[in-house]
């Protein structure tokens, strides 16, 4: 029997879908189904949520869907919906802004200029959310979203919300770990007030659409870049832009993007990562790690 039959119905006051079809909630436009989908009210709603699913439930957080691949065969287990759902965005005293998990990072950028804070432009780059920003510790134009964080709040398998300080984690170039099954509901996050810092959000963002196939179905970076370089170039320099496997193919405008253009499987973009990776490996000796998390089963 399926664990999607072995799990009572879920009684909250979002919705609950069954069976969801993942290619309409990932930026990809691919992936099979989700055994579920749902889509919390709000806090107390996310905690009568996680108190309901078995402590061995398959989780997946679900923002923008910017970051994540998931398999033809689909994701057994629950997801949970993000967007919208930890929308809080506010003003707090010494140049800090307190923002819910689910407020998209453009949106963020866009707050804290208004507020004649700076040093945050580089969020309207960032095509996700903040929980997915603090959960990878993203980056974009030079700017990472730990160097700002002054404090967190994370909830955990028994809905429990905890503060949590920086100190607590352990944090890299796009890798953040810290407590075991604890997700970002919050963050305190810390700005500067001189202008001699700021970044023109537009003038960044018409950079971003001039060097990245801005527009087309994709995840954003596929791979991290390694030490010293950058994934992009070594793609290049392989001869991989516009490599296609089915309806995948990599970008002709930026290397470490691949854009489904073709009605693209789950399957052809897992395919020409892995194509991209080895051949990256064989020519330069350098394995790329992926940025984007992998998640679900293989079609049979």
């Amino acid at each position: 029997m399926e664990a999607v039959h072995m799990i009572s119905a879920i009684m909250i006051k979002g919705e609950v879908r069954y069976d969801e079809p993942m290619a309409g909630h990932t930026s990809w436009r691919a992936g099979g189904k989700a055994d579920r989908y749902c889509i919390p009210a709000d806090i107390d709603d996310l905690s009568l949520l996680l108190r309901s699913l078995p402590d061995d439930e398959n989780l997946l957080w679900m923002g923008l869907g910017s970051n994540t691949l998931i398999r033809d065969g689909g994701f057994r287990g629950t997801v949970i919906a993000t967007q919208g759902v930890m929308s809080q965005l506010e003003r707090r005293e010494n140049n800090c802004i307190y923002v819910g998990a689910g407020v998209a990072g453009a949106k963020l950028a866009r707050f804290c200029a208004s507020e004649n804070l700076y040093g945050v432009e580089f969020f309207a780059g960032i095509p996700g959310l903040v929980g997915g920003a603090l959960a990878m510790n993203a980056g974009a134009f030079g700017g990472e979203t730990w160097r700002h964080v002054v404090s967190v709040e994370t909830i955990d398998r028994q809905g429990e919300i905890h503060q949590r300080s920086p100190e607590d984690y352990c944090i890299g170039y796009r890798s953040v770990q810290g407590p075991k099954d604890e997700w970002f509901v919050s963050a305190l996050l810390k700005f500067d007030d001189n202008k001699n810092d700021s970044i023109n959000i537009k003038q960044l963002l018409v950079k971003r659409a001039e060097s990245q196939p801005t527009g087309t179905a994709n995840c954003g970076s596929v791979f991290r870049n390694p030490e010293n370089d950058y994934a992009a170039r070594l793609i290049e320099q392989c001869g991989l832009k516009g490599k296609r496997i089915g309806g995948a193919v990599v970008s002709e405008k930026h290397a470490n993007f691949i854009i489904n253009d073709q009605q693209a499987t789950a399957s052809d973009i897992e395919i020409l990562i892995e194509f991209i990776q080895k051949t990256v490996q064989e020519q330069t000796g350098i394995m790329l790690q992926t940025e984007v998390k992998i998640v679900g089963e293989r079609q049979v």
